[in-house]
């Protein structure tokens, strides 16, 4: 007597999926200088540079605004930015925010790159790779505030410009990465 194994097109549904095949990345020198001439760009057009921690606040501020408008007239910080009847969105940097996101989703989905996943090592807990990259945000983000901008504020327009202090901040991004990267390498092995 034989035993019936079903096989991978028994068990799917009748309807029919379109999976993209995932294409190669760019290469990395081509989107140097790719991102290069984008920052010129920037620069050229705009008068400001890249960044995204600044469309990000403004973004968290305008809903802020809606829960706590109190709030935001009691502090100079964000007073600046969404006081009396300014609107917190009403910036260059939101678009940018806005349009990297939205052209990293674009562009990963045209190359069959989009997927829910949660990237961690072998002997790590989805719960624990989600509570350690909630604290590396928040902790980023805290300190792109200190720092007058995040790392592609700093790095890439900053630099750009030989900033002193955005070259300071990247040394110190970079040592600082490289030291703790020491002692949270057995998540990822």
């Amino acid at each position: 007597m034989t035993t019936y194994t079903p096989t991978e097109t028994d068990v799917q549904p009748t309807a029919v999926r379109i999976r993209r095949v995932a294409r190669d990345y760019v290469n990395p020198y081509f989107a140097g200088i790719l991102l290069g001439l984008v920052l010129f760009l920037a620069f050229f057009f705009t008068g400001n540079g890249l960044g995204a921690s600044g469309g990000l606040n403004r973004i968290l501020v305008f809903f802020e605004d809606l829960i706590a408008p109190g709030h935001i007239d009691r502090v100079s910080y964000l007073l600046e930015m969404a006081g009396g009847d300014r609107n917190p969105l009403d910036s260059w940097v939101v678009y940018v925010t806005i349009g990297t996101v939205l052209g990293g989703f674009v562009a990963g989905w045209r190359n069959g790159r989009v997927k829910l996943e949660t990237n961690r090592g072998p002997h790590v807990p989805v719960r624990v790779r989600w509570l350690m990259a909630f604290l590396g945000g928040t902790l980023m983000g805290y300190g792109a505030r200190l720092a007058r901008g995040c790392t592609s504020g700093q790095a890439l327009s900053g630099g750009a410009v030989l900033s002193v202090g955005s070259w300071a901040f990247m040394f110190a991004v970079f040592g600082g990465g490289y030291a703790l990267a020491y002692f949270l390498r057995k998540f990822w092995n």
